[in-house]
């Protein structure tokens, strides 16, 4: 098993055209894993199915680079992919697999195979950095990446949230179990996501208010605000154990997910099948889906791979379990209502338990990965269509005017366009058939961004967001009552002003001007301004005069 066996994670989309993904075992090397057999790789999957080798991991002396990686990786603004090992590492203390298979990794890897080990966990004595991430990353707006560790951290074993910038440098945001009981939550095994607001939400594993997990919200600084604690309703009904994939966003600025377990149901497991749920930002729970509620599960069990938005508004996921062949597991498709509909059951040949949620590639394809089965039992990559069109798609989907947008794609060569929500860019770059950048051009507001392309108009499958700035005020100072004229850019799509937090009245008088009035209760303080890009703070403060 050279090329990888028996992997939990998902694909991700290369500038290539190409997926990558890692295999928590498998590869060249079987020296100081905990998992057997092997240590885990790094492969690329062409669309057409041809897969080659990037990494084997252990291949350092005491698997210093890591190894058995759970996670997947991200594509970052650099060119590089970055991610997580959940053993392995120079430190080998205080973790959850003992002294001897390490604390697990955080490396950077070229599109080519170059590994670069950017932390060993557990550096510090008694390990207040965390270890063994089961989680990948994800890239913030500022380029920063974000994650988060199982176990251990500043309160023993509840697991940790940090940032890390792409040289390496890593500050712990945050420790779980910082409360009594842990109701702040403990072990997060998802990824975080930064939804519209700037902040980061995710689940923990365990802890909350009734120990089986909780759903979380993370300000860029450090601050966690628990949203909601699962089983919180008669026989956990609402779900318990938060599946360990990110939460989704969707255009209404709620968040989907699933559970493990719990629900309304389950024919054959008293803790439940699991369930898809939707939660608001301030923590309003709705379960959509409990699963198994029909005898021998044909609609699959535990969607432990949670929920992917595809670009018709519906979710696509995976069931690790049931279907048509009891225990292969299942591919569904669920409205935002909670109709669901079963896509595919797996019989064993076509795979065994997919444990990794789906990807929706940029030809319009969803493409998945199952834990067993195949032909060499080892697993699967497959790919799955409903009939979707092909999309354009980002590197990041955030900028400010003048910034590179980093467009994926296919059919790009002989492009004749690229416009920002109808904002012609102010130039764009062709670098190969699957991969272009475009220059965010003035008076671009936050929206689709769409490509003309020989083949027809590629529209992108999320709205590109453009951040405002803000450049200066006058006057800097004065009383409740005096009008304040604001210059910046990209600010037409203005919603609020604050002055310190208090909400003003504002009139938009230009894409670089807004002009808003001193409010009722405003104390000394910064100006910001929320667009449907983003949020931004003035420089300076505004002295509010009596």
């Amino acid at each position: 098993m050279t090329d990888g066996a028996y992997t939990v994670t998902g694909l991700t989309q290369g500038r290539d055209g190409n997926l990558y993904r890692t295999t928590t075992r498998g590869g060249a090397n079987n020296s100081g894993c905990y998992y057997t057999p092997d240590c885990g790789t790094i492969i690329k999957i062409t669309p057409g199915g041809k897969l080659t080798t990037l990494y084997n991991f252990c291949s350092q002396a005491n698997c210093a680079d890591g190894g058995n990686p759970e996670a997947g990786l991200v594509n970052a603004i650099d060119g590089n992919f970055y991610g997580t090992t959940n053993t392995g590492g120079t430190n080998n203390s205080s973790c959850e697999f003992g002294e001897a298979f390490g604390c697990g990794t955080i490396f950077k890897i070229t599109p080519n195979g170059t590994l670069t080990t950017l932390h060993s966990f557990c550096t510090p004595t008694g390990c207040p950095d965390g270890g063994n991430p089961r989680a990948g990353l994800v890239q913030a707006a500022s380029g920063d990446l974000y994650g988060t560790t199982e176990w251990v951290g500043a309160n023993g074993e509840g697991g940790t949230v940090f940032k890390i910038t792409p040289t390496g440098k890593l500050t712990t945001l945050y420790t779980f179990c910082s409360r009594a009981n842990c109701t702040d939550g403990a072990g997060p095994e998802a990824p975080l996501m930064q939804a519209d607001d700037g902040n980061f939400y995710g689940t923990t594993s365990g802890g909350g208010a009734n120990g089986v997990g909780t759903v979380f919200k993370l300000t860029p600084a450090g601050k966690l605000t628990t949203l909601y604690s699962f089983c919180s309703q008669t026989d956990c009904s609402d779900g318990k154990y938060p599946a360990p994939a990110p939460l989704v966003q969707a255009t209404d600025g709620d968040l989907y997910g699933a559970t493990s377990f719990g629900g309304a149901s389950c024919s054959r497991d008293y803790r439940g099948c699991g369930t898809v749920f939707k939660i608001t930002v301030g923590g309003e729970l709705t379960t959509l889906y409990s699963f198994c509620t029909q005898t021998n599960c044909p609609d699959g069990t535990n969607p432990i791979g949670g929920v992917v938005r595809g670009t018709d508004g519906n979710f696509y996921g995976t069931a690790l379990s049931g279907g048509a062949n009891q225990y292969c597991g299942t591919l569904f498709k669920i409205t935002p209502e909670g109709t669901l509909t079963t896509l595919h059951s797996f019989d064993g040949d076509d795979g065994t338990g997919p444990y990794a949620g789906l990807i929706q590639a940029t030809n319009g394809n969803f493409y998945g990965t199952t834990f067993s089965g195949g032909g060499g039992g080892g697993g699967t990559v497959f790919g799955l269509s409903v009939g979707l069109g092909p999309f354009v798609t980002f590197v990041r989907d955030s900028g400010k005017v003048d910034w590179t947008a980093e467009i994926l794609g296919q059919g790009f060569t002989g492009t004749t366009g690229v416009s920002f929500n109808g904002t012609a860019a102010a130039g764009f770059t062709v670098k190969r058939d699957t991969y272009l950048t475009a220059i965010v051009p003035d008076g671009a507001t936050t929206g689709s961004l769409t490509v003309t392309t020989p083949g027809g108009v590629l529209t992108s499958n999320v709205p590109y967001r453009v951040q405002p700035t803000i450049l200066s005020f006058s006057p800097t100072s004065g009383p409740v009552g005096t009008p304040v004229t604001i210059t910046g850019v990209s600010l037409t799509q203005t919603e609020k002003v604050n002055f310190a937090g208090v909400h003003a009245s504002f009139t938009v008088n230009s894409d670089t001007q807004v002009t808003a009035t001193v409010p009722t209760g405003a104390q000394t303080g910064k100006i910001a301004i929320v667009t449907a890009g983003g949020k931004t703070w003035s420089a300076q403060e505004f002295t509010v005069t009596q």
